[in-house]
């Protein structure tokens, strides 16, 4: 009997036994692993909340946010630009010129300087005007002035002869001439003043037309972009992303299309905006075709329906000398031009072209480009343009 009640002990413990091992016992918990808020653990989340489970990264496996697109996503378009103030431009007239055209007034200042003038200098004189691109009848006429007065007055030094060539050439470049831009909206008829660009292809002409809208944005006025060069597809869109840098429209048409009727609809769309200047960038006519000149005609009439034109603005390489005269010349008989553009004005020593094509014209120099840059266009100022080309 005994016998028997231990076997079944021994076989009870054996059973529990077996059941202790192939049963999972319930698991115990762990004790709390000490985390650093800031290090093992992704920013923002609170890993003292009680009864959260949190996965943590750690900082140096986050990837860097970029500014890639999701798919389907558009970006945002930048925001215009504020280009510089029209009044420092004038300032960089002066240093640029004289950078580029020093050398023009120092050979006058030199030749006035010396000792004895006699009539081979005054021929020099007359020579490195020529030179300069002034043009046969303006540089005889300030010669002559010159004589006349260091006759009259003498050349006692060269501060003295630097005081008589400033104020003739002053006098030539003649800063009595009226060099405002008209682009004052034109209130009682309720609408906006129309600027004409127009000038062979080549010479800046359309970017002439951004600079000149980054200098009326810089004053507060709404412009509207007219691409009537409809011609050059790249032409347009040179125009669109100047309007777009400084957050004006642009007005364009089909390629090839009809230039006519893409400045009319710049124009009405000006009227319909209630903006303060149209510009309308034309074609770049070759002076050689009647065809294309008659068109360019034919622009400024169209627009013309709305209102009368208030500056027809001709653009000119300055470097291209007795080449731009010619084209100033036929310009001039096609649309009625108001004021000249000369781009390329800081890379010449052809500053007398100012004179010449004034002249020529009867009309005066208004802006002048001075480089590359988006606000390199200047207002155009006769006696800074002098002080440049005297150093």
């Amino acid at each position: 009997m005994e016998y028997l009640v231990v076997g079944v002990v021994v076989a009870i413990l054996l059973v529990g036994g077996i059941v202790a091992y192939v049963v999972p016992r319930r698991r115990r918990p762990e004790p709390p692993v000490e985390r650093r808020s800031g290090v093992d653990l992704v920013p923002g989340v609170d890993d003292a909340a009680a009864g959260v489970e949190t996965t943590g990264r750690r900082l140096d496996t986050v990837a860097e946010p970029d500014d890639t697109l999701v798919e389907g996503a558009e970006r945002l378009p930048a925001p215009p630009e504020r280009p510089a103030p029209a009044a420092g431009r004038l300032v960089r007239l002066r240093s640029r010129l004289a950078r580029s055209q020093s050398t023009l007034g120092k050979g006058l200042l030199g030749l006035l300087s010396r000792e004895r003038i006699d009539d081979d200098t005054w021929q020099e004189i007359e020579d490195t005007l020529l030179t300069a691109d002034l043009g046969v009848a303006p540089a005889q006429d300030l010669v002559d002035r010159l004589r006349t007065r260091v006759r009259a007055e003498g050349v006692a030094d060269p501060a003295a002869a630097r005081t008589i060539l400033r104020e003739e050439l002053v006098a030539l470049v003649d800063p009595s001439l009226d060099r405002s831009l008209r682009t004052d909206r034109h209130v009682a008829e309720n609408r906006p003043a129309v600027v004409l660009v127009v000038g062979v292809n080549g010479t800046g002409k359309t970017t002439t037309v951004g600079k000149l809208a980054r200098v009326l944005v810089a004053e507060d006025r709404d412009v509207v972009l007219g691409a009537a060069d409809t011609f050059r597809a790249a032409a347009t869109d040179q125009l669109t992303t100047w309007g777009d840098r400084v957050g004006v429209p642009t007005v364009r048409g089909p390629e090839g299309g009809d230039p006519a009727s893409v400045a009319f609809d710049a124009v009405r769309a000006g009227i319909e905006q209630e903006a303060d200047v149209v510009l309308v960038d034309t074609a770049g006519r070759l002076q050689t075709k009647v065809g294309l000149m008659d068109e360019l005609g034919k622009v400024k009439r169209v627009v013309e329906r709305h209102g009368p034109v208030d500056e027809v603005l001709l653009v000119i390489d300055a470097t291209t000398g007795q080449n731009g005269m010619t084209q100033a010349r036929v310009f001039g008989e096609v649309v009625d031009v108001t004021g000249i553009v000369l781009t390329k004005l800081d890379g010449t020593a052809k500053g007398g072209i100012v004179v010449a094509v004034q002249r020529e014209l009867g009309v005066p120099v208004k802006l002048v480009g001075l480089g590359e840059g988006p606000d390199d266009l200047a207002p155009f100022d006769a006696e800074a343009f002098v002080d440049g080309l005297l150093g």
